[in-house]
């Protein structure tokens, strides 16, 4: 049986970003928390390759998709993208109740 959604991005950061990314994290990632079906986002941080991870678990794909779109349409999402090189990698996985 699959219960929730989990869901890796995977991003490659620019040189030199790691502190202004830092900032813009802590004033956004409370909105990540509190947006409708999340219920926990983890980062993970590779300094030596510059590479950053999102750990997100979500009730559903739908949920996490819902708020991609959110914000997407609210600038957030161009705002994150200015710190990598390229748009992030998603990939969903459905834990499965063993």
């Amino acid at each position: 049986m699959e219960t929730n959604c989990k869901v890796i991005l995977k991003s490659q950061l620019k040189r030199a970003v790691l502190d202004k990314l830092m900032v813009f994290l802590k004033e956004n990632l409370p909105n990540v928390r509190e947006f409708e079906g999340c219920l926990s986002v983890k980062v993970l941080l590779n300094k030596e390759k510059d590479e950053m991870i999102f750990d997100e678990e979500w009730i559903s794909k739908d949920h996490h998709t819902n708020y991609i779109a959110f914000i997407s349409n609210n600038g957030v999402m161009a705002k994150l993208t200015e710190f990598l090189v390229g748009q992030p990698k998603i990939e969903y996985y459905n834990r499965l109740a063993l």
